[in-house]
């Protein structure tokens, strides 16, 4: 009989989370796993690469709760009075108020998703699996029945809005909990002792052979450009830090580098870059290319693969550019000394465009290091499927 399995998500957005979960489903056999993906929003560039046998389904209503869910509570309660329902607004800013005193989010998660029913599909697994997100992460324990419940950690939770009393009292409730990094792990057992034994590493999942066939497909670069290309990927947001990226640039510009930055990704910062670039007057030199679900083209053209995040999970991306065999720099964060070797396979460096630079410029004009970082990286293991990681999904 089947494993009947549940991932929650909140869309399949070409992201890292996201092509992590498409890379650990492509592995799991279809003879022993019934996989199905709970969205809240269905839609998303990934979406069409999800496999055909796999079930999708969508979190009907979540429309109704979304602008509960993310705006301040006093805008909703400015809406609901508009619309008349004096009662909603109360109770918004009531819940809202004690979730607040208390520091206990589960109270007001509890009224957002109380018309919400439970589904009954009994499920052998149940995984919360775009987290920590606090709103998945109670759907599961509480709208999905299951018999055994997985809250999977994607990020650095140091760095994100991370409620210790409301994730406590829920974490608890799981009967396992996946961190991708090593680094990661620690930082959350340290804030939550008490998961500590149901705690463990479940690494992101690549594929090289999946990568090199892709990376031979689709076009890559358009452009005649005959210097170095650097290459980053990641949404355009503050956590990625491609703001750093251009202020490096800037800076290899002004010593006279022949470079051109290209930065494959959207995301809600992208007018905020858009206007630092023209600040920097580096229209001509980092280019944004927009989404492309296919990156392999891409990384495997570039000299030099950069990662200049504020803070990661495990970083996907850095992971498949070292499948990709690229001289990468990539900032200190979660995970990374996990991947890179400092020195040996990559640089790592502070989250400032000064380390950026230095490391960039050093890459730029020692092409026997760069050599040397390919070399090395052909004899390095990859994180490929483990079935011994399979099994741990059977609880």
């Amino acid at each position: 009989m089947k494993t009947k399995i549940l991932f929650m998500v909140i869309n399949m957005n070409v992201g890292g989370t996201e092509k992590a979960l498409l890379n650990l489903i492509s592995e799991l056999p279809q003879e022993n796993f019934d996989v199905t993906i709970l969205m809240l929003e269905k839609y998303g560039g990934f979406l069409d690469l999800i496999p055909s046998h796999v079930n999708i389904e969508k979190v009907d209503g979540y429309i109704d709760i979304q602008n509960m869910y993310n705006n301040p509570p006093k805008l909703s309660a400015i809406r609901f009075i508009k619309k008349g329902k004096l009662l909603k607004a109360f109770n918004i800013l009531f819940f809202h108020l004690f979730s607040k005193i208390f520091k206990d989010r589960k109270p007001f998660l509890k009224y957002i998703l109380k018309d919400f029913s439970i589904n009954s599909n009994n499920y052998d697994i149940a995984v919360a699996y775009a987290g920590p997100m606090d709103l998945i992460t109670y759907f599961v324990l509480n709208k999905i029945v299951a018999k055994q419940k997985v809250q999977w950690i994607h990020f650095d939770v140091t760095k994100i809005g991370f409620n210790k009393t409301t994730e406590s009292k829920m974490y608890n409730m799981f009967d396992k909990i996946f961190v991708v990094s090593n680094d990661g792990r620690k930082k959350l057992v340290n804030i939550i002792p008490s998961i500590d034994k149901k705690t463990e590493v479940f690494s992101n999942i690549t594929s090289p052979e999946l990568i090199d066939k892709q990376s031979k497909e689709g076009k890559g670069y358009t452009d005649s450009f005959d210097g170095l290309r650097i290459l980053t990927v990641g949404r355009l947001t503050n956590e990625k830090g491609q703001d750093i990226a251009i202020k490096a640039l800037s800076m290899l510009i002004k010593d006279g580098y022949k470079v051109r930055w290209y930065c494959l990704g959207e995301g809600s910062s992208r007018m905020k870059y858009e206007k630092l670039v023209e600040e920097y007057n580096l229209q001509d030199q980092f280019i944004f290319l927009g989404i492309d679900p296919n990156p392999y083209p891409y990384i495997t053209q570039c000299d030099i693969y950069v990662q200049p995040s504020r803070h990661e999970g495990y970083c996907i991306t850095l992971a498949e550019a070292r499948c990709l065999k690229k001289p990468i720099v990539t900032t200190d964060t979660s995970g990374a000394k996990e991947q890179i070797k400092n020195g040996e396979t990559g640089l790592i460096v502070g989250a400032n465009e000064f380390e950026l630079y230095n490391a960039v410029g050093k890459l730029i004009n020692d092409q026997n290091l760069r050599n040397n970082f390919t070399q090395n990286l052909e004899k390095e293991y990859f994180n490929t499927v483990d079935m011994n990681k399979l099994r741990k999904l059977i609880i």
